[in-house]
């Protein structure tokens, strides 16, 4: 049975093609990577296709090899977007991870501003062009995201601070979700941050990132280093070093249903993809003597994770941490 919102996008997609712009003529880029989320990532570009007004915007999915059929159902579902090219569908034959895969998008985005996405969003109202215009109106914005919610409607937390030796620690063993009254973990994940809120922050959560072109072309777009995890870190330290902001607006929000990806990777090789991120990025920003203790300390996360594994020990995760 199709649904209220495959109703009204097939509704609203046969005006915009009518009156489409040639794709050359576009605003915003719109990057996703996608991996085995086929319906997910299907509702999600319909609800860009509906909501998204008053601008000229391209959809690029970069599909990392999915599995379950996700770039020929795309190009079933959205035939005409295909056809006018405000769709373009990256295929790749090997699994790039986020940040080359993100590159990819970028590489033939013809916006002037690029927003990223994950696959597993759906947005509700005109969250393109707020974001565009909320950009415009600050001085050195260098990423602008906004408020992310829970299926159920809660606050998703998705800014933090830039990590230290005593807050990676705890995460690395897990022990975050325990202690998170240690003022090294409240500073780190921003506990007492407002989300009703417009603030400057240190870093936004990679499934969010609203940017431009030319900012991305200046750091050399996202460390391909990073495979999965820790590039949303890298991305917005590298763009405060080159002297912009970053800004949490509340003024629009999106759903997220988060993690509908990596639910597919296993607990020890989701935790080893995390660590080895941890350690590039300590090894890269941090002093030596903190690079040693977190690698010391992979052996006690794999058998913690091991054994949360075992025991079903689950914890909501936040940023996937």
């Amino acid at each position: 049975m199709k649904t209220a919102l495959d109703q009204a996008y097939k509704f609203v997609t046969k005006l915009q093609t009518m009156n489409s712009e040639i794709r050359d003529q576009v605003d915003v880029s719109i990057v996703t990577v996608n991996w085995n989320v086929k319906e997910i990532i299907t509702k999600m570009i319909q609800s860009i296709f509906l909501y998204t007004r008053n601008i000229r915007f391209e959809v690029i999915v970069v599909d990392n090899k999915s599995s379950d059929g996700s770039v020929e159902h795309l190009q079933q579902q959205f035939r005409d977007e295909i056809n006018s090219k405000r769709l373009v569908i990256i295929d790749n034959d090997f699994n790039a991870g986020f940040a080359e895969a993100n590159n990819q998008g970028l590489s033939i985005a013809k916006g002037e501003y690029v927003f990223f996405m994950n696959p597993d969003m759906e947005i509700h109202d005109n969250v393109v062009l707020k974001l565009k215009e909320f950009f415009q109106s600050k001085t050195n914005a260098g990423v602008v995201t906004c408020r992310l919610l829970y299926a159920d409607k809660s606050i998703q937390p998705s800014v933090k601070r830039l990590p230290d030796l005593c807050s990676q620690i705890l995460v690395m063993l897990k022990l975050h979700h325990f202690l998170s009254w240690l003022p090294c973990i409240k500073n780190y994940l921003m506990k007492d941050f407002d989300y009703l809120s417009e603030k400057e922050v240190q870093q936004a959560m990679g499934a969010c990132i609203f940017t431009t072109k030319e900012i991305l072309n200046k750091i050399g777009g996202w460390d391909e280093t990073y495979w999965l995890w820790w590039e949303d870190v890298e991305l917005c330290k590298n763009i405060v070093e080159h002297g912009y902001k970053i800004y949490f607006t509340p003024h629009t929000e999106i759903t997220h249903y988060e993690g509908k990806s990596f639910a597919q990777t296993f607990g020890l090789k989701k935790q080893k993809r995390f660590n080895n991120g941890l350690l590039h990025y300590f090894k890269k920003h941090h002093k030596p003597y903190e690079y040693w203790i977190l690698f010391c300390l992979q052996p006690i996360s794999w058998l913690l994770t091991l054994l949360t594994q075992t025991l079903k020990i689950k914890a909501r995760p936040q940023s996937r941490v």
